[in-house]
């Protein structure tokens, strides 16, 4: 069996799927035994479910930071060509133009360290403390729903499960209770840092690294830290 790797992309893995063969989107995970199995969340990211594919080849979409970069040894790996068999096929629909927007400093969706702003900001004028944080470690800034919500963040900044959906090395929420719909949008995550004052918030359920405390100071010290370090 054959497998076609998509980072991204979900429309156009649908599309090769529905016209070819199987379609496997959002995949998180991939290995071989006796077969391969495809790793894939499901229920808003609550649950994972693995799948084998049973036709002989199969279209995956892959979530963009889901698979970690490995050594390879002597860097022999073996290289192997062949025709998918999609040569011929009338295009429906081309891509004439793609438009990004310009105030995005990290792309949010391929960044390796995210730092997200929830309720907890208290208001639009706080959110400069997500992205002085964000810009110290050279990452995005992104924000939960209630922020968006409430006008105080871009939607483009938004991660969930109707927002965008981030796998990066580390993942800093300041402020964000946690919620379901949350936490399907960055859960796979490598790491994950909370700093909430709630020690009951739902997001510590989650989290690799705790801070129980005010966001307003803890933040700051952390951009602190972080300037000294890079020094």
């Amino acid at each position: 069996m054959r497998l076609f790797g998509l980072v991204g992309g979900w429309h156009s893995c649908a599309r090769l799927g529905a016209a070819l063969c199987a379609c496997l989107s959002d995949s998180i995970g991939l290995k071989y035994e006796g077969g391969w199995q495809v790793r894939r969340p499901i229920y808003a990211g609550k649950c994972f479910l693995d799948v084998t594919p049973t036709t002989d080849l199969a279209i995956v979409g892959i979530r963009p930071n889901a698979f970690t970069l490995e050594e390879l040894g002597d860097g022999a790996a073996a290289e192997e060509s062949f025709d998918p068999g999609v040569s011929g096929i009338d295009a429906k629909a081309v891509v004439k133009e793609i438009l990004a927007s310009g105030g995005e400093k990290v792309t949010l969706t391929e960044a390796e360290i995210v730092v997200s702003g929830g309720r907890g900001i208290k208001g639009p004028e706080n959110y400069h403390l997500i992205e002085e944080l964000a810009d110290v470690l050279g990452a995005a800034a992104g924000a939960s729903r209630a922020v968006v919500d409430a006008g105080w963040v871009d939607y483009a900044h938004q991660v969930g499960q109707t927002g965008k959906t981030v796998s990066p090395n580390l993942y800093i929420a300041c402020g964000i209770s946690g919620a379901i719909q949350h936490l399907a949008g960055m859960s796979s995550s490598k790491c994950i840092v909370a700093i909430n004052k709630d020690s009951n918030a739902p997001i510590f359920k989650v989290a690799d690294y705790g801070i129980v405390g005010d966001l307003f100071e803890v933040v700051p010290r952390l951009k602190e830290a972080f300037q000294e370090l890079k020094g």
